[in-house]
């Protein structure tokens, strides 16, 4: 026999509370109480930007979280309806230019560049060298350094929002 526990988040239980992005004190409360708040602001700061109160915080409060850990939100899922968050600084790979130009065949370049957060020259520069048939990589690509669990709460920690939670 397998016991099956399962939790309901409380911004699952009532989202009204969590949409509008403000702070209310029973936001606050119920987010500062949820066993998966690290988790979720671990997501909500690197992986996916996300509206609305978060985590017991604000998206002014994960802004100022990625600004102290140095990234940058790209908006890279305009039809989804959320970002995705990157280093500041880290290159855009070859591989996502071209899977960007398969995805989305009309738009410009510059259309192109905004999707991926990068310059036109790096989206030409990307497409030409997969027209000439080129390495996928012909320098060796930089490592992206993302931010541990630690790095992120140790950044939400000097939030003053945070000495509520």
């Amino acid at each position: 026999m397998t016991i099956v526990y399962s939790y309901t988040t409380p911004c699952a239980e009532s989202p009204e509370d969590f949409a509008d992005g403000s702070s209310t004190t029973a936001a606050h409360r119920q987010c500062a109480g949820c066993p998966m708040l690290v988790d979720c602001l671990y997501r909500a700061v690197v992986e996916v930007d996300v509206s609305g109160f978060v985590a017991c915080t604000t998206e002014s409060d994960r802004a100022n979280i990625r600004r102290r850990l140095g990234i940058q939100v790209v908006d890279q899922t305009q039809n989804l309806g959320f970002s995705l968050a990157r280093a500041a600084g880290s290159p855009v790979s070859h591989e996502a230019v071209v899977a960007a130009r398969q995805a989305h065949p009309d738009d410009t370049c510059q259309q192109l560049a905004e999707r991926l957060g990068c310059s036109t020259s790096t989206i030409k520069r990307h497409l030409r060298r997969a027209r000439q048939g080129g390495p996928v990589a012909a320098t060796a690509p930089a490592t992206r350094r993302v931010p541990s669990v630690d790095d992120v709460l140790d950044a939400f920690d000097q939030l003053d929002s945070s000495r509520v939670a």
